[in-house]
Parts: structure tokens; C-alpha cells; sequence
């Protein structure tokens, strides 16, 4: 149980580091709390959460298939994770920071709760940087022996981080003052994550197959 324990512990810095880089989710996020209000903008969080269980669900299924089939399988689509990781993260250290026409958006008429959902979830489901992320961080973490009840915590995990953190960013980056705030250092933020991203693809790459 303690080596699921560091796992999970694992998941969630890395994932951390993931869901606070800006983003297209980051863009919906706020363009729906500052166009239509925040209540919109935690139902468009919640769209994101739902939309990150459907990855995660998908994904270790995979990744149990294959390790179940085929070990050579499962080493290629390893270093594919791990290629992806260093070609995300050489592109965050080269970032100007994020740049959007959200920033002068103001409160318009409003939309439902489940208009908001459905952007939420259609944004993050569509969005296949999701798909190849959750690839390589699934093919680090889980392994063979890992339970399905302890996978399940897994992708449960990333679902509330994406809701908890776009629900705040609702609340909070609909401030002006918070808002300049963080995207005056959204530069160093996607920089940062870009050096934890090859850090990470390093550890995959270099990680044997079970």
C-alpha cells in the first residue's frame, strides 16, 4: 500500500505542475467566468473534470492492454510519452507567457449550466495534447500489479485537481488585480513546467519496461 501511496503522491505533483500551466482549458475557463459570470465558470470547470476522467479511464485500460500483450508494444509507446514530454516541455521554455483577447472580456448575457458543462467537457475531451499527456504519465505510474480500485483513485484525483484549480480560477482571475497578476508571471509558469516536463520525460524514457 505505501508504494501505491508514493505513487499517488507522484501523480499529483506532476499533475499539479500540468494543470496550472495556461492552456486551452485555461482559455475557456476564463472567458466563460468573465463573459458570463462565475457560476458558469465552475460548471465550465466541472465540464474539464469530467472530460479529465474520461482520459484517465480510457488511458490505464490502455496501458493495461498493452502491457498485457505485448512488452516491445508497450516500450514504444513509452518513448513516444517520453518524446511528447521533451517536445512539450522545450516548447514551455520558449514561452512569451500567455497572451488572449480574454483579458478585456466583460460580462455579457448569460448561458446554462449545462452549455457551460458541455464547453468544459467538449474542450478538454477534444483536445488530444490531453490523450498523450495522460499516456505518459499513466506509463510511468501504473504498473501490472496496480488495482483497478487504486487506478480508479487515480484518475478521481486528476478530475478533482481540474475541477478544484479551474473552479479557483473562476473565482479568482475574474478579479483584474489577480488576473494581471498571474499573467504577468504566466511566462515563468509555462517555463517552469517545461523543465518538469523533460525532467519527467528523462525518468520515462530511462524507465524499464515491467
Amino acid at each position: 500500500m505505501h508504494a501505491y501511496i508514493a505513487e499517488w503522491l507522484t501523480l499529483i505533483a506532476v499533475f499539479s505542475v500540468a494543470v496550472i500551466s495556461p492552456g486551452p482549458d485555461f482559455v475557456v475557463a476564463v472567458r466563460n467566468a468573465l463573459s458570463y459570470g462565475r457560476l458558469s465558470g465552475f460548471f465550465t470547470a466541472l465540464g474539464f473534470g469530467t472530460g479529465v476522467l474520461v482520459h484517465a479511464a480510457y488511458t490505464m485500460i490502455g496501458i493495461a492492454a498493452l502491457i498485457a500483450q505485448s512488452v516491445m508494444l508497450f516500450s514504444v509507446i513509452k518513448f513516444a510519452g517520453a518524446a511528447y514530454l521533451f517536445y512539450v516541455g522545450f516548447k514551455a521554455l520558449r514561452s512569451q507567457g500567455f497572451s488572449g483577447d480574454v483579458t478585456t472580456q466583460t460580462k455579457t448575457t448569460s448561458i446554462s449550466a449545462g452549455t457551460a458543462f458541455r464547453s468544459g467537457f467538449i474542450t478538454n475531451l477534444l483536445n488530444p495534447k490531453a490523450t498523450l499527456f495522460f499516456l505518459a504519465l499513466f506509463t510511468q505510474i501504473v504498473v501490472p500489479e496496480t488495482p483497478h480500485a487504486i487506478q480508479a483513485m487515480f484518475g478521481l484525483t486528476c478530475a478533482v485537481m481540474v475541477t478544484l484549480w479551474f473552479t479557483a480560477v473562476a473565482m479568482f482571475l475574474t478579479t483584474p488585480a489577480i488576473r494581471n497578476r498571474f499573467l504577468k508571471i504566466s511566462k515563468w509558469v509555462d517555463r517552469t513546467c517545461g523543465a518538469v516536463f523533460i525532467a519527467l520525460g528523462l525518468k520515462l524514457a530511462l524507465t524499464k519496461a515491467p
